[in-house]
């Protein structure tokens, strides 16, 4: 099938190269020419494992091409995709501006009838918003099947999750467009629900709040863990062992980032007051995650009359591993308020360069871990990147001073590092 995407960003590039796999012609199109031109040379620009060798196969097979001008894509295409970027604005809503411009822009080119599939996380009530934006750009009228298809993409793991979904939802109310994207996923096998383009909608903003709530709920557990002297992660397993609870997004740390939760949690609970109905529960939740990058500069504080003069090492720059997204990233957090206390900040990321703005702080950036930590006084683990797991921490036991690691990712173990004459704290880990 003849498939164009526009909007080329993190689910899009994946979704389209997954596709073309798949043995579908694809077209990815956006306004961005240096993307365009990047993607077209069979480069990423950005860090995903895996899609790399997946988007140069693509482009030798010959069904993978990536075009700024929208005129001949959306002509050429019967199945369009919308996968824009919807940011949050300063008052929780997302900002629909890029969906609107997609919408638009298939107005104005709009040859034949199409099957236009939102994969854009949009607020409720969007899917059929979109048909009128095309609507009232279009000069003629052909028909418009619209089709609600949301992405279940994590960072890191977006291949494996493309290839290989726990679950396909499609929402639409036309019988033609369910039946064109069964032969868009036939080569899937996961189950596929089928529903309103409202309900699918609604499932994807309340399955990364439930979510959400799973992390903010084990970080408050690992603070009373922290009080009565409990290993957390004990307690994490045990309840993951629970086919009802499930050990998924149980981690206890320094709370959620990124491109979805945060948005999508503002997004819901802003849909919820605009109805008059409260979710308590999801309030929480953030407020939660908030100030969980507090709780772990406290143990910190608690340790040392002043963070003045003291060099701290922070290891993680990403919101998660296995990616280069910094977007809601607690460690930047955690750098603001380190500046305030005038230590003296270096970091390491394996694949995340710190902006200039940051370096003109004072801040160091090393490519070396172990250059990162010479003379050191304290170390901040904040992305559980695995070199951080496989650092020879005896040698840097070595090149460090009186050091105190805090481990917001509990990736290390304490017993060892303790052995080692590291001063060590976890997350309700210790």
């Amino acid at each position: 099938m003849n498939i164009l995407f526009i909007g080329m960003g993190y689910v899009g590039t994946t979704m389209g190269v997954v596709l073309a796999k798949s043995g579908h012609n694809v077209t990815g199109l956006d306004i961005d020419q240096d993307k365009i031109a990047t993607l077209n040379k069979g480069e990423l620009y950005f860090h995903e494992p895996n899609l790399q060798k997946m988007l140069l196969n693509s482009h030798q097979n010959k069904n993978l091409y990536f075009t700024s001008e929208p005129k001949e894509a959306i002509e050429n295409n019967d199945i369009v995709f919308i996968t824009v970027g919807t940011p949050s604005l300063e008052n929780g809503k997302a900002d629909l501006t890029y969906v609107k411009s997609a919408a638009k822009m298939i107005g104005k080119y709009i040859n034949s009838p199409k099957t236009i599939v939102v994969k854009s996380t949009v607020p409720i009530g969007t899917t059929e918003q979109i048909k009128q934006w095309i609507n009232q750009e279009s000069q003629s009228r052909f028909d418009i099947n619209m089709v609600m298809n949301p992405e279940f993409l994590r960072e890191g793991t977006a291949v494996q999750d493309a290839l290989h979904p726990d679950r396909i939802v499609i929402g639409s109310e036309d019988r033609k467009s369910l039946e064109i994207l069964d032969r868009v996923y036939q080569s899937w096998s996961c189950p596929i629900l089928k529903t309103t383009p409202k309900a699918a909608e609604m499932i994807k903003y309340a399955s990364n709040a439930f979510l959400a709530t799973k992390i903010s709920f084990i970080n408050e557990v690992a603070k009373l863990c922290d009080t009565l002297d409990i290993n957390v992660q004990d307690v994490s397993k045990g309840m993951g062992l629970d086919n009802r609870i499930g050990p998924a997004f149980l981690q206890a740390g320094l709370g959620y980032g990124g491109s979805c939760f945060p948005k999508d949690v503002k997004e819901l609970l802003r849909t919820a007051n605009s109805y008059r109905a409260s979710l308590h529960i999801l309030k929480e939740v953030e407020m939660i995650n908030h100030i969980q990058y507090q709780y772990f500069l406290e143990k910190v504080k608690n340790n040392f009359v002043s963070l003045k003069g003291k060099k701290v090492t922070i290891f993680g720059l990403s919101f998660k591993p296995h990616t280069d997204d910094t977007r809601d990233s607690v460690s930047f957090s955690i750098m603001n308020e380190l500046v305030k206390e005038k230590a003296d900040i270096v970091v390491h990321d394996p694949v995340v360069s710190l902006s200039t703005n940051w370096l003109d702080k004072g801040i160091k950036q090393y490519s070396d871990p172990y250059d990162a930590v010479k003379s050191t006084d304290i170390i901040l683990i904040c992305t559980n990147w695995p070199v951080y797991q496989e650092l020879d921490w005896r040698r840097i036991r070595k090149i460090v001073s009186d050091c105190y690691i805090f481990d917001g990712r509990n990736m290390l173990e304490a017993s060892e590092m303790k052995k080692l004459n590291f001063h060590y704290e976890g997350i309700g880990y210790s």
